[in-house]
């Protein structure tokens, strides 16, 4: 099952934060670690991701349940750079054939695969540390984002579980009918695409109920919406962004005094 629901420590100091500073360090310090290509400024962000884990509350056996997606991206980065990169420079290490692999391709694939943990890292970190609403009242509030905007991502949010259980309950209707793939390998992807097919419809009709019913509630009219629930932006959340910059600016201020930066463009 789909599950985007806070699971950090509530007591933990920067799960405490709010959510705009959240998200924006977070954007932050992901666009500074985009401008490189070298594996030695995102390792250094990763390496400081991983030791203010704790401060956020979240587990690191819980960080590799939400970000197991992030590890099947990175071998599939490495073995299709091993098998097309057209750059082969560096020493020699394997050839078989067609497949050709230097140290130069490594070197690349490596810093491509830390730069995706790098750059991914902090926004599962937000979303583990995150209530939904808490973020919609923050867009609304501190971000001045449209209340129709902020609220439609929150019911975008809300129903993103749902499409693991319609998942499983079209998989299972079928199966009850006696629509089956077996072991055939075309029947499984035609099997697969017809359910997306319908989980994507299902979706669409769902967005569009959403949409009528939140326009009937006023949420496109230019009146301003009161709010229940506070979110203030202090001095703490500043000195996080800030601090998110920092280390980010360090990361990149390190690769170049070691000689291996090399920029994105250029």
């Amino acid at each position: 099952m789909i599950s985007l629901e806070p699971v950090a420590a509530p007591g933990a100091p920067l799960a405490r934060r709010n959510p705009v500073a959240k998200l924006l360090a977070a954007l932050l310090f992901s666009f500074v670690l985009v401008a490189t290509l070298d594996p030695v400024a995102p390792a250094i962000a990763i390496a400081v991701e991983l030791a203010v884990l704790p401060l956020f509350g979240v587990r690191y056996r819980v960080l590799a349940r939400r970000a197991w997606p992030l590890l099947v991206s990175a071998v599939g980065i490495v073995v299709t750079l091993v098998l097309f990169a057209a750059e082969r420079s560096g020493r020699l290490l394997v050839e078989a054939g067609p497949v050709v692999v230097t140290s130069g391709v490594l070197l690349t694939a490596l810093g491509l695969v830390l730069r995706m943990f790098a750059v991914a890292l902090p926004g599962v970190i937000v979303f583990a540390t995150t209530d939904p609403t808490d973020l919609a009242d923050a867009l609304v509030q501190n971000a001045k984002a449209p209340a129709r905007f902020a609220i439609g991502a929150l019911a975008a949010f809300r129903l993103v579980p749902l499409l693991g259980q319609e998942w499983q309950a079209i998989s299972m209707a079928r199966r009850a009918r006696g629509v089956d793939a077996g072991r055939n390998p075309v029947a499984k992807l035609r099997l697969f695409v017809s359910t997306a097919f319908a989980l994507l419809v299902g979706a669409i009709r769902r967005g569009t109920r959403l949409a009528v019913a939140m326009d009937a509630r006023g949420f496109d009219a230019g009146i301003a919406r009161t709010v229940a629930r506070r979110q203030r932006f202090t001095a703490a959340d500043a000195l996080l962004v800030a601090g998110a910059v920092a280390v980010a600016a360090a990361a990149l201020t390190t690769s170049i005094v070691l000689g291996t930066f090399r920029p994105l463009i250029g």
